[in-house]
C-alpha cells in the first residue's frame, strides 16, 4: 500500500510540475507576442490601384471548360457566377 501511496504523490507533483511549466511556457509568449507587436508593428501594405493591374479576362475556352468541369461535378446543380487569376 505504500508503494501505492508514493507512486500516486509523484504522479501528482509531475502533473502539477508539467501544468506550471505549460502556464509559464503560455504567458511568456503572450508576453512576447505583445512585446513584438508594441515595438516592431507589422508594416501595412499599400493598397494596389484597381486600374492599373486589373486582372486579364479569361479567355472563352478556358471558361467553357471550367463550367463543364462544374456541372459534371455537381451534376448540374452548380453555376460559375466569378472567374478570377490569382
Amino acid at each position: 500500500m505504500e508503494n501505492l501511496n508514493i507512486a500516486l504523490l509523484l504522479m501528482v507533483v509531475g502533473m502539477a510540475t508539467v501544468f506550471a511549466i505549460l502556464l509559464i511556457v503560455i504567458y511568456l509568449g503572450k508576453g512576447l507576442i505583445a512585446l513584438v507587436n508594441k515595438y516592431a508593428p507589422e508594416e501595412s501594405v499599400p493598397a494596389k490601384s484597381a486600374g492599373a493591374n486589373a486582372p486579364a479576362p479569361v479567355p472563352a475556352n478556358i471558361m467553357a471548360a471550367i463550367a463543364a468541369a462544374v456541372s459534371v461535378v455537381t451534376h448540374d446543380k452548380g453555376k460559375v457566377t466569378k472567374v478570377e487569376k490569382l
